[in-house]
């Protein structure tokens, strides 16, 4: 597999230039700088470049391994670059100085994220249950739960998971079974079992605090019955010692399509005198404190996408550079030439290239909201920027992971049969990529979310001022020299959004079919806001290309590269990618009757 490079400049690129690194002028950062952020993104990208990405390949190719007695083994190196990033204090990054982290802006956080997706994906997935662990504790523990565990959570040396669904639950979470009982000192005991728990057992770290969903004994049923608890697999003593092994077993480890190198695990609660767990928060509001766990790992599956989809862009540039096959046009030059000379390769380049770039710059944009969201002065600054985010969140996760998945593909058709051949690597970047649509919530959850409680719940507001701004940005780039065209694209892609959005409200909100029209409307609804909303980042690029080589980054006859790219992107973004978004229009337009009409048993 080709090394991976951490893209540091255009992760300069979108903080300097096109977020201007306005989260640094937040509360809360005062002793961070540009430069400070610089040498961060430098050394997370050695980290990721020369420590975890050598070992993606031979972590899919081994796998982890279960053993009799339930343990499980991680492949070879993992421990070692799981310690390295531990013991260099990356896995408190964006943890304030108060609980003993770095205290950095959520936007660097996830700058460092995608480093670490991009290298080594299934090794990524650790630290990040564990940040989710730590929001959920920070934000619903006790006073004595965050003391004895958010140290050990933000160090690394303890990780953390989620554990929701169960075998007859899915994605209906109001289904779940597992019993916590009450016992006299005020702790529970757990019996149940929960599945596809990633990185629920490992030798990695010295404990594992499990976040678990279950019910107490006179629990209503449905979703307002079910409570979080704390579940260690090792007890912890007074002293904050390790004690004895707790009553939880991972009963085996699944056999995936990807991410070998990540243990997703059966766990077995209470197999004997059941799991000790603690109470988290309120008990019967279990599924309202998951969610800050949710939808802090919601954000960052989108992120972990780009990562792949970045890995898989240099994969592919590399082998078309080097692939000798057919010749130039004559007009051109003739002779034999790489692929990469073909104008058809170039285009799954291109589009591989600007849809990334894209991506990237809309998940960081988001991470700014939420750093705002946390740390702005004046409240009404917070409410607005957590309510974008909120409507940011469910398409960063399912746009930039359902592009993802085709951006690898197109990885893999670049190499043409060699990419079907698992020694170039480029299989193994679909093959993993492919969980990403599916966890967290599928993609489909995701679009019912945004289409249905985000969108139904605020009458539009919140899209509706991000659709001020792409318009906005639209007119910029009519009235500047040569960007006109791209101008007029945005402009269409934000009158196509906007007519959706008043077929959604007008639909979603009929008392009767409503409900319907939500399920039929909100997945091509997401791809195109997708669509539009990353255009709209494309855009602002362009601007920011434009002025940048105005200002002097050129020198006479020799452009600077990464602009000249990046404005090649832009314009490949706005006018051949967006179209394909805009369609969704025509779709919603369409009405529901067929999908209403279709009787699957019927085939």
């Amino acid at each position: 597999m080709t090394p991976y490079a951490a893209p540091v400049r255009d992760f300069r690129f979108v903080l300097e230039e096109l977020l201007e690194h306005g989260s640094l002028a937040l509360p809360g950062f005062e002793e961070a700088s540009p430069d400070l952020v610089e040498a961060v993104l430098e050394e997370a990208a050695k980290l990721a470049g020369d420590v975890w990405a050598p070992l993606n390949a031979s972590g899919d190719r081994q796998g982890c391994t279960r053993r009799q007695d339930g343990s499980v083994s991680v492949p070879d190196g993992f421990i070692e670059a799981y310690r390295a990033y531990a013991e260099g204090g990356w896995n408190g990054i964006g943890v304030s100085e108060a609980r003993g982290g770095q205290g950095l802006p959520e936007v660097v956080a996830s700058a460092v994220q995608e480093m670490l997706h991009g290298a080594n994906m299934a090794l990524g997935l650790c630290p990040m249950l564990t940040a989710g662990a730590i929001e959920a504790l920070a934000h619903h523990g006790s006073d004595e739960q965050q003391a004895t565990y958010l140290p050990k959570l933000v160090e690394g040396t303890w990780t953390g998971t989620m554990n929701l669904t169960e075998p007859q639950a899915g994605s209906d979470l109001s289904k779940v079974r597992t019993r916590a009982v009450p016992q006299e000192d005020g702790s529970y005991r757990l019996f149940g079992q929960k599945i596809y728990i990633t990185w629920g057992e490992h030798d990695a770290a010295e404990n594992i605090l499990h976040l678990v969903l279950a019910r107490t004994p006179d629990a209503p049923e449905g979703n307002k019955g079910i409570s979080l608890f704390l579940v260690p697999k090792y007890l912890v003593e007074a002293d904050g010692s390790l004690g004895e092994r707790n009553d939880v077993t991972c009963a085996s480890i699944e056999h995936k399509l990807g991410i070998h190198g990540s243990p997703t695990c059966t766990l077995s609660f209470g197999e004997n005198a059941g799991a000790i767990g603690y109470l988290v928060g309120e008990q019967g509001r279990g599924l309202n404190h998951m969610f800050t766990m949710m939808n802090e790992a919601r954000h960052k599956v989108g992120v972990q996408g780009i990562g792949v989809a970045e890995r898989a862009c240099q994969h592919a540039f590399a082998y078309a550079l080097d692939r000798v096959q057919g010749k130039r046009p004559a007009h051109r030059g003739g002779g034999e030439c790489a692929i990469s000379d073909h104008l058809d390769v170039r285009r799954m380049l291109l589009s591989m290239r600007a849809r990334t770039d894209a991506l990237r710059a809309l998940a960081l944009y988001c991470a700014a909201q939420l750093d705002v969201a946390r740390h702005a002065d004046e409240e009404g600054d917070r409410q607005a920027a957590q309510a974008r985010a909120e409507v940011l969140i469910p398409v960063v996760k399912a746009f930039s992971t359902d592009q993802a998945v085709e951006i690898a593909s197109l990885g893999v058709q670049v190499h043409g049969g060699m990419g079907f051949i698992e020694e170039t690597g480029a299989a193994q970047l679909l093959r993993d990529a492919r969980i990403a649509p599916i966890y967290e919530g599928t993609n489909g959850i995701q679009a019912l979310d945004l289409a249905g409680r985000k969108l139904q719940r605020d009458g539009g507001r919140a899209l509706g001022g991000l659709i001020d701004e792409v318009e906005g940005t639209a007119r910029a780039l009519c009235a500047a020299p040569g960007l006109a065209p791209l101008g007029e694209a945005l402009a269409a892609g934000a009158a196509d959004l906007t007519a959706a959005l008043a077929v959604l409200l007008e639909q979603g909100g009929d008392p009767e079919r409503g409900p319907d029209a939500v399920q039929a409307y909100a997945t091509p609804f997401l791809s195109l806001a997708g669509h539009v909303l990353c255009a709209w980042q494309m855009g602002r690029s362009a601007l920011a290309a434009t002025a940048a080589r105005q200002a002097g980054s050129d020198d006479p006859g020799r452009p600077d590269p990464f602009y000249t790219t990046k404005l090649a992107s832009a314009d490949f973004a706005l006018r051949q990618w967006l179209p394909v978004g805009r369609a969704q229009r025509a779709v919603i337009e369409a009405g529901m009757e067929s999908l209403v009409a279709f009787e699957p048993g019927a085939q």
